[in-house]
């Protein structure tokens, strides 16, 4: 969004398909190594991520065209803020 200009709505449409060749290297690489295993381990969390992160997809997708920009840039950057504070009081 930022380095090449484009709406925020563009910006997260486009997000998944730039993502998409990183996750299918990393996909690769963990089958291979055995590191899946450790979803099997922790299935309960694994199951709740999943299905959270299918329903935020979901939501996600049926809200793009109801919020203007003007809402989804500040919630975005909350978001961004709380997630970085997290990240960095993470021990």
């Amino acid at each position: 969004m930022l380095l090449f200009g484009q709406d925020i709505k563009t910006a997260g449409s486009l997000s998944p398909l730039v993502s998409l060749p990183t996750i299918l290297v990393a996909f690769a690489r963990y089958s291979r190594d055995g590191s899946f295993a450790a979803l099997g381990a922790n299935l309960r969390f694994t199951t709740v991520m999943a299905a959270g992160s299918i329903a935020g997809a979901v939501l996600g997708g049926l809200l793009l065209g109801v919020f203007p920009d003007l809402v989804l840039i500040p919630a975005l950057a909350v978001i961004l803020l709380a997630s970085a504070y997290k990240l960095a009081r993470h021990d």
